[in-house]
């Protein structure tokens, strides 16, 4: 019997040919190329090759993604397998491209990136779109950069300079010529901005824009929170010189076209640091036994007209920002401040929500129009707080504005205390409505006059912030009825919240399983129960912090839309933001919109406004950001000076390459790397959130206590590393 001859496998198999003919054809979209073409451009000059090519081509045009035009000619198929979208980095340096209506994102390598950076829209072409499977693809086209400043290290040689970007998202540094280093020094923290990227270039090209300075001093790593987000700390000379110049007297012929409360009970609810005023309260007692509650705001957009440089920079900052240490306002000072702001024993222009409540905080009838108001009085949190825990009008010294103790006002006390009956009553209908009460404890800082942080507290919601709470949300809830109501349909700004993803509600539900607690998943209602009673099981223990969080992760992100959807994290079918105009802007352009309405006028260009709460939901994400860079910061730079002590902590998160730690007292988290225990080595169970000693079995999950040191606090890269010192004994 014959012995069959193996077949010879090919010595010069050309690897990831769809790829390499698709470039080719990518790069001249109009061209036709023959598979000789192809082979000249892939240096392909032997017979198996050209063979290999033809097969390839033919397959390719099979599927549809190339065009066969003529006989054995050949160009790209544009429409088919393209696909726009977001580019979502990892620290590793691949992508992952977020598509817009599409379930399952698409996996990039680094290698196929094609100079695509974080946050770019780009146009892939994807190789194997999967149903519910991740596909793979690569960047053919960056369509807009998300950003072209960078904030980073400089590495200063003789003649040239890297630029090493302190982002972890950031894959490459960025080369500066010895013409655009601007005298900045070796070390120091810059701001660089990318002014092109060639084609062949390892590295893209840019120029020093600012020297922030040393790093690690508090004042450099400030200004480089607020440059790498975009934040502009100054304003223009000619904004402030615009603002200086308004007309900011309450003057008679303004006051003659406006509703006159300064007679009525009006008193403002602030935390005792407040410099802006945005809300005042009014309150009388009707002759029906009824009462009338004024929600007094601002009338910001009185001053701050269309077409201005006040408005123009309003709308590019578009929030006001809140680091650790500092305010960067949307307004200047001379409106934010003062104008605007609802300051005690001061008349003051403002825009106002009137409504009748019943004992049953029913909505009997309501107002919407401009005001003038006088505030009577000023009260901190802390100062209402007392005054309903003890139904009092003595202020203690230490709990004063002023450092020594009054008595209040009678009719306030009256006024706050029925107020808070109200608001109690208006909190219960929303949570019997579904709404999620999402109580989340703030970090905040004792700071030293050098900015050094003494110590950390946490600020909790008490029974004043609700008060205030409450009747602005009556406010921004009656307002976005009012109009989302009116027919023909009327262009408007609504903040809006969808429903959570059953993909990352399934996973919250399987982490909190961790620490005991369990969700039902089965209905809407259900599910709002549920997660109510799950952030008041938590409340006081020691993974509160870590549970809410959670919970707030697997909620969707709320946005600004001319379309209203509703607000589910508030069970309300329309809501809008209109309380907080001195430091939003999406408040000045409900504001104005509703203005428009009552003056009877036509509805504007939706698509319009529909541009500007895009650019206003992007500029809130980007102060988000900076106020937890500040916060991380403050944080790793508080646990630097407790490096010698030893923290009880929870495990709030397991990866393959490290476990996260809380600190119980201080919410400070940081990682304990794998590799960096060294008693055994250490598994990674996903389905777990553990890992698992490979001999000694040892078990550290999620929700473990444990006790930790301080390894490395590095205030620059605001990155916390902990020594494991072990579970904590029972």
């Amino acid at each position: 019997m014959t012995k069959r001859k193996k077949k010879k496998s090919s010595q010069n198999k050309i690897n990831n040919l769809s790829q390499k003919i698709l470039s080719i054809l990518r790069e001249h979209p109009e061209k036709t190329f023959n598979y000789k073409q192809i082979a000249a451009k892939l240096k392909v000059n032997d017979a198996s090759g050209r063979n290999q090519i033809i097969k390839k081509l033919n397959q390719l045009a099979g599927k549809k993604d190339i065009l066969s035009v003529d006989r054995g000619k050949f160009k790209i198929n544009l429409q088919h397998n393209y696909y726009q979208g977001v580019v979502d980095m990892t620290s590793k340096g691949d992508a992952y491209i977020v598509l817009e209506n599409e379930d399952n994102d698409v996996f990039v390598p680094n290698n196929q990136l094609n100079k695509a950076l974080d946050g770019d829209l780009v146009k892939i072409y994807i190789y194997n779109k999967r149903r519910n499977r991740r596909s793979e693809g690569e960047v053919v086209e960056v369509i807009a950069r998300n950003k072209t400043k960078f904030v980073g290290t400089l590495s200063k040689q003789e003649n040239f300079g890297f630029v090493v970007v302190n982002d972890p998202k950031m894959y490459t540094d960025i080369f500066i010529g010895k013409d655009q280093l601007d005298k900045a020094e070796d070390g120091m923290l810059v701001l660089a901005e990318i002014k092109e990227w060639k084609k062949k270039g390892d590295s893209p090209l840019g120029s020093i824009v600012e020297v922030l300075g040393k790093p690690g001093e508090h004042e450099t790593e400030m200004k480089g929170i607020l440059a790498t987000n975009d934040i502009a700390a100054e304003f223009p000379e000619e904004v402030e010189t615009f603002a200086q110049q308004l007309d900011t007297s309450i003057n008679t012929q303004e006051i003659k076209k406006r509703k006159d409360l300064r007679e009525v009970l009006t008193f403002t609810i602030d935390p005792k640091d407040a410099k802006d005023f945005d809300d005042a309260l009014s309150f009388r007692t009707l002759e029906n036994g009824n009462v009338e509650i004024g929600i007094h705001i601002a009338d910001v957009s009185h001053y701050v007209k269309p077409g201005t440089p006040l408005d123009d920079e309003a709308y590019e900052r578009a929030t006001s920002i809140y680091l650790v240490d500092r305010v960067i306002p949307m307004l200047p000072e001379v409106l934010s401040n003062k104008a605007c702001s609802l300051r005690p024993h001061e008349e003051k222009f403002t825009f106002s929500a009137i409504f009748e409540l019943n004992a049953q905080a029913k909505v009997i009838n309501q107002w919407f129009g401009r005001t003038v108001t006088y505030s009577d009085a000023r009260f901190s949190y802390e100062e209402a707080q007392h005054i309903i825990e003890t139904k009092q009008a003595n202020i203690p010294a230490e709990i004063a504005i002023e450092g020594e103790s009054y008595e209040a006002d009678s009719r306030v006390v009256e006024a706050i205390l029925s107020l808070d009956k109200l608001a109690k009553i208006l909190r219960k209908k929303r949570m019997q409505s579904g709404a999620i009460s999402f109580d989340k404890v703030e970090v905040k800082f004792n700071l030293d006059e050098d900015n050094e942080p003494l110590g950390v507290f946490f600020k909790t919601a008490k029974d004043a912030n609700k008060l205030i709470e409450e009747f602005m949300l009556l406010a921004n809830k009656k307002v976005a009825e009012f109009i989302a109501k009116q027919e023909p349909k009327k262009t408007f700004i609504y903040r809006c919240h969808d429903e959570p993803n059953d993909e990352k509600l399934a996973s919250l539900e399987t982490l909190v399983a961790k620490f005991g607690y369990k969700l039902n998943l089965s209905s809407p209602k259900a599910i709002s129960n549920s997660l109510n009673g799950l952030l008041e099981e938590v409340q006081g223990k020691k993974e509160q912090n870590l549970v809410d969080t959670l919970t707030i992760r697997s909620m969707s992100k709320a946005y600004y839309s001319t379309k209203n959807i509703g607000h589910y994290g508030l069970a309300f079918d329309a809501y809008s933001h209109f309380t907080s105009p001195i430091r939003r802007y999406p408040d000045i352009m409900a504001h104005r919109l509703l203005q428009h309405y009552l003056d009877q006028k036509s509805s504007p260009d939706d698509e319009v406004y529909e541009d500007r709460c895009n650019h206003c939901s992007d500029m809130e994400n980007f102060a988000t950001q900076a106020e937890r860079d500040s916060i991380k910061y403050m944080q790793v730079k508080f646990m630097k000076n407790h490096q010698d002590e030893t923290f009880l902590g929870v495990i709030s998160g397991v990866t393959e390459w490290g476990i996260y730690i809380e600190v119980q007292e201080n919410k400070c988290e940081g990682m304990v790397r794998l590799r960096d225990l060294n008693d055994d080595h250490y598994d990674y169970d996903p389905e777990n959130f553990a890992v698992v000693g490979r001999n000694s079995k040892k078990v550290y999950q999620l929700g473990d206590d444990v006790l930790v040191k301080v390894k490395e606090a590095d205030v620059i890269k605001r990155h916390l590393d902990f020594h494991l010192l072990g579970h904590v004994e029972s």
